[in-house]
């Protein structure tokens, strides 16, 4: 029961780390909703990229079930790298976002099962799903240690909770393109507490997979 809350909580965690600044892309892609890019090509799309970044950072669980735990939670040091680098660079950063066209001519089908099939093949969808696993690309650092050291049902809990959380981001998204000064100033915000999240989810790794006895126990 406690490797479930466990693994619930710091799949909050670095979710809330590694995607609360996805919601300026999602607010770009939601913004320019028409006939030919529908909302449904945002939602499948942006699955889709996710789901490939999921699949990227399974060699993390792999290595976990030949490599002792502890030595499995030095992983742990990637996401407070990263986390401090965002700290001294922060003002430096800048969002870049990469704009979706929406110039694609088409009808969909009038027949549901068609236009559903049409939908998830549309080229808007790799559009979209470009966008998230270039935005998302870094994140794979950060899931890799997280993934690593789990087993079959923990690992089953973080990736479940996951894409409900991608489910939530979109539709907090979709209701927020339609006031953008709001999301404007919760992602403005977002970007200062991301480096300290970083921090304290690579200390937890750590500490939860027991390294910092490791540590302790080797003598100089």
């Amino acid at each position: 029961m406690n490797q479930l809350l466990t693994a619930f909580t710091e799949s909050l965690v670095a979710f809330a780390a590694t995607n609360i600044d996805d919601i300026i892309i999602l607010l770009l892609l939601f913004s320019q909703v028409d006939v030919n890019f529908r909302r449904s090509h945002i939602w499948v799309g942006h699955f889709l990229g996710f789901l490939i970044i999921i699949l990227a950072s399974l060699p993390g669980f792999f290595g976990g079930l030949f490599v002792q735990r502890e030595f499995i939670g030095l992983l742990g040091i990637l996401p407070i790298i990263i986390g401090i680098k965002k700290l001294v660079k922060k003002d430096q950063e800048n969002t870049q976002i990469q704009a979706v066209t929406t110039d694609l001519k088409g009808s969909s089908p009038a027949n549901p099962i068609l236009a559903f099939i049409s939908s998830i093949l549309h080229p808007q969808v790799y559009k979209v799903g470009a966008v998230t696993v270039a935005n998302g690309g870094d994140n794979i650092s950060i899931y890799i240690p997280l993934f690593a050291g789990q087993n079959l049902v923990t690992l089953g809990v973080i990736i479940g909770v996951f894409f409900f959380m991608v489910g939530i981001l979109c539709v907090t998204a979709d209701l927020l393109s339609r006031q953008a000064p709001i999301a404007y100033v919760l992602s403005l915000h977002s970007k200062t507490f991301i480096p300290f999240i970083l921090i304290a989810l690579g200390l937890f790794i750590m500490y939860e997979r027991g390294t910092f006895s490791l540590l302790m126990s080797i003598k100089i």
